[in-house]
């Protein structure tokens, strides 16, 4: 990260108005760095002798993982926050007379406009190997490995585009529509596993972490206030998602196995709702511990610190796995020929985080500044500008995480382009000029 962005950070951190819940924001910055660790970790890449690269995947290698991933997944912490912060950022728009359409380009210029570096890099980078000789297949993996990130964000860009519809369903349904979310998840599940439609399944992204996000309106209303609440939801999301993994059909993993006859991640599956009932739960529980460990000057300056660059260390973390990789193979596998899961492997796992934690900060200090856009004067667009945005962005981020940049040995060069084609069409990004202002008066 940029040595100018600490003191911002320190200097950020120390106007925090008084009424800000700071857990949130902890919340938000613990999780992201718990998905990086995982990441890394879970990939298990090593060089055999002969050469040949492998991913080991622990969760394939080592059973006994399975169960940690009930807390090493935390994308509901993620939609749990979410919900929080866009039920005020909303309410807040409602109170100020701001249209929809504003709303939601502010909301995707915060969300978005980091990911576009990411996409003309690998835009770039794939043809340019390619042409020097570069496998596809390689190609195609390596791409896929490096942008699975960018589903997460697909789905939460629409569960964001979807918050004033569900905030107004919660305001007016309350536990009710936490309930028929569930529900309805659960019918999508029986329908897609029982009649083999895989397909069908993906409604889960939209039902389940929609219904994971109304916790977060939840928490922001005080309905989660008291500690019996907060217990009830981890007693139902245990109980739930014991039932449905040890007794049930459902694997345990809440991370995807090969091996799984139904993955719980791909497509998201309704284990995950209950997975996100029990983490909330788990973390409003501790909220007092956390409200006084973020209130520690040096907890909260990082805490801010990381916020002020979560979208770049999310999207960068795992292109750097691929970066450290290549360079091992330049290398003859230095640092990478231990098995995984093996004694060895795990004592090098410090320096290994170590490296590419390095490694991403330094992408992180090049492309780190498109997570703090300008401030945004023109007038609130038409709200299909926007919602096209979305659907170009999201078709094209899912696009990228489940084909990657080649198919069938040919480099689909233009396919990161079409999350900026999106952002370019739905106003999300500024054009100077008279193209910007006819623009803003559509």
């Amino acid at each position: 990260m940029s040595h100018a962005l600490l003191p911002s950070a320190a200097a950020l951190a120390d106007r925090t108005p008084p009424e800000r819940n700071r857990v949130v924001d902890l919340l938000r910055a613990a999780a992201i760095l718990v998905v990086v660790l995982g990441h890394w970790l879970m990939a298990a890449v090593y060089v055999d002798r002969d050469g040949g690269l492998h991913r080991g995947d622990l969760l394939d290698l080592a059973g006994w993982t399975h169960p940690l991933t009930w807390v090493l997944q935390v994308m509901p912490v993620f939609f749990l926050v979410g919900g929080y912060a866009n039920a005020l950022s909303w309410r807040s728009a409602r109170r100020r007379a701001q249209p929809y359409g504003g709303w939601l380009r502010s909301r995707l210029r915060r969300l978005v406009l980091p990911v576009l570096p990411l996409m003309v890099f690998w835009a770039v980078l794939a043809p340019s190997a390619h042409a020097l000789g570069a496998d596809p297949d390689l190609l195609r993996i390596a791409s896929r490995a490096s942008l699975v990130p960018t589903w997460f964000l697909a789905a939460y860009v629409v569960v964001v585009a979807l918050a004033p519809l569900t905030l107004a369903v919660w305001e007016r349904a309350g536990w009710w529509a936490v309930g028929g979310g569930l529900a309805l998840a659960g019918l999508v599940d029986y329908v897609s596993v029982s009649r083999d439609l895989l397909a069908v399944g993906f409604l889960n992204y939209v039902l389940v972490w929609s219904t994971v996000h109304m916790l977060g309106y939840a928490w922001l209303d005080g309905r989660l206030a008291s500690a019996g609440r907060r217990l009830a939801l981890v007693a139902l999301g245990l109980g739930v998602l014991w039932l449905l993994t040890v007794h049930g059909p459902y694997a345990v993993s809440m991370v995807g196995v090969r091996t799984d006859e139904i993955d719980n991640a791909y497509p998201t599956r309704v284990t995950q709702g209950f997975l996100g009932l029990l983490q909330a739960g788990v973390v409003l529980t501790l909220e007092p511990l956390l409200q006084r460990l973020v209130a520690r000057r040096r907890v909260w300056v990082a805490t801010v610190l990381v916020n002020a660059r979560i979208m770049s260390i999310y999207l960068w973390h795992l292109t750097m796995l691929g970066a450290l990789v290549a360079g091992s193979l330049a290398l003859d596998g230095l640092g990478l020929h231990r098995l995984p899961d093996t004694g060895g492997w795990w004592a090098t796992r410090p320096l290994y985080f170590a490296v590419l934690a390095l490694l991403t900060a330094g992408a992180v200090a090049v492309v780190g500044r498109f997570e703090t856009p300008a401030a945004d004067p023109r007038p609130a667009p038409a709200p299909w500008r926007p919602v096209l945005a979305v659907l170009g962005v999201c078709g094209g981020l899912g696009a990228l995480a489940a084909l990657g940049i080649t198919r069938d040995g040919v480099v689909l060069w233009w396919l990161p382009l079409v999350p900026l084609a999106a952002c370019l069409a739905g106003g999300v990004v500024r054009l100077p000029g008279s193209l910007d202002r006819r623009g803003a008066e559509q």
